[in-house]
């Protein structure tokens, strides 16, 4: 096809080729791994009734996976770059889907730290492999609108596994000895595995090894990729090994921001069902039914962000006003005598503000980095994010003892607001302006 690389429809349809070719299962593999990871919040509903547990031993465990994630972040990120993504990906959801599963046997706290800290081991590298194999696929000016997409199975990960998860834990006790908490483990673990097993022959490591695509649209999306990495030089970003990722500022600045960010999105994961419960209803059913809600909106919001964001090129303001609105939304929802249904608006609109926040994010240090250096940040730029999942649970736990949820809640909203001051105050890319 002469001239296809400057026929805009051509390219139109190529990248939605590829979207329609990666994105939906890279998506039901993200809701497994969030699933698996946060399932535990609507577990302590039935695990709380154990003489062994406790909300100090859930906070300890629910956070305590995170340093396992921590500690193997990176060099899974380095070892995803070195050998492709099929492989890589799919050792990672076989690992986390049996241990996910072997959590039905937690019978003690060490058991529960020891199970929830191999787990994080097991899931580390998963997230920031998946971006940066989005960056193997997709320029910059579609990446804000392609992780949306892909982010979007956080929020479906709760409209799905909230009723679920109630489900279970109302109808599975003492199916064939077991109880509905140890159930929950199971059934929503084991399906990481058998969907890990296809992703060899379903994922492709790069397009110069997809026949699923004809020679004209591989040289499109390479020229495309080859022009952004010119772009990125042109513009003084020359980071390309693991070692200037690690001396760049950038990089820092970002990893302070997406800390406030996860904890938002680790407060109300593991929390939200508690609050629903305490306000609303104590059916576990419906318990899930109500928790699902805010994510539903979630997966809207984000995806209408992400696209505005990729029309017009900007990303820091799309960032720090979504996380401010979320710190908004955070207070408001934690006022004493506030209705349930604005309660349940307002952390529709917190969780939506948080998710949108963090899809449009990762546009920023993907159009500084490349080669090495972004296997290295990335993963460091989420691992140090990351670490927020072990503060978030223990400060909401802490805040709620010590004064009430009002108050946990105002914990969440003062970081969001902090990682708004950081996005829009620092110099977390060459300019606002990433296209």
């Amino acid at each position: 096809m002469p001239n296809s690389d400057a026929d805009p429809a051509f390219a139109a349809a190529t990248y939605r080729k590829v979207a329609w070719r990666l994105i939906p299962f890279l998506f039901a593999c993200y809701i497994l791994a969030y699933l698996d990871r946060v399932n535990v919040g609507f577990a302590k509903l039935g695990m709380k009734a154990e003489p062994w547990f406790s909300d100090a031993v859930f906070a300890t465990g629910s956070g305590i996976f995170f340093i396992g994630y921590f500690l193997f972040e990176v060099p899974g990120n380095i070892i995803l770059h070195r050998v492709g993504a099929r492989l890589w990906i799919a050792r990672i959801m076989i690992g986390w889907g049996i241990v996910s599963a072997l959590m039905a046997w937690c019978s003690s706290p060490v058991s529960f730290y020891t199970m929830r800290f191999i787990l994080g081991i097991a899931e580390a590298g998963f997230f920031p492999g998946i971006i940066l194999y989005l960056t193997y696929w997709f320029p910059r000016e579609h990446r804000a609108r392609m992780v949306a997409w892909f982010m979007t199975a956080i929020a479906l990960a709760g409209v799905v596994g909230s009723p679920l998860s109630g489900w279970l834990l109302k109808t599975a006790d003492n199916w064939h000895g077991l109880k509905a908490w140890q159930w929950l483990f199971i059934v929503e673990g084991l399906p990481s595995v058998l969907i890990g097993l296809t992703v060899p022959f379903l994922l492709t490591d790069k397009p110069s090894h997809a026949n699923w695509l004809n020679d004209d649209e591989k040289r499109l999306l390479q020229s495309r990729l080859d022009a952004d990495e010119q772009a990125k030089a042109d513009e003084g970003h020359r980071h390309h090994s693991a070692l200037d990722a690690f001396k760049s500022p950038q990089v820092w600045l970002c990893s302070v921001f997406y800390f406030g960010i996860v904890v938002g999105i680790y407060g109300a994961s593991f929390w939200l069902p508690q609050i629903v419960e305490n306000t609303f209803t104590k059916d576990k059913w419906l318990v899930g039914l109500y928790s699902a809600i805010p994510w539903a909106f979630a997966a809207v919001g984000m995806v209408l962000v992400g696209r505005h964001s990729d029309h017009t090129g900007e990303r820091r303001w799309h960032v720090g006003i979504s996380a401010f609105v979320a710190a908004v939304a955070f207070v408001i929802s934690g006022q004493p005598g506030l209705p349930p249904v604005l309660k349940m608006v307002a952390l529709a609109i917190a969780i939506t503000g948080v998710m949108s926040a963090a899809a449009c994010f990762w546009a920023l240090p993907t159009a500084i980095l490349s080669g090495t250096a972004a296997a290295a940040g990335i993963a460091l730029i989420n691992a140090l994010g990351n670490l927020a999942g072990y503060l978030s649970p223990e400060m909401v736990a802490w805040l709620k003892t010590r004064y009430d949820m009002g108050m946990a809640l105002n914990g969440i909203a003062a970081m969001l607001a902090l990682s708004a001051v950081v996005v829009l105050l620092g110099r977390t890319d060459a300019a606002s302006r990433s296209s």
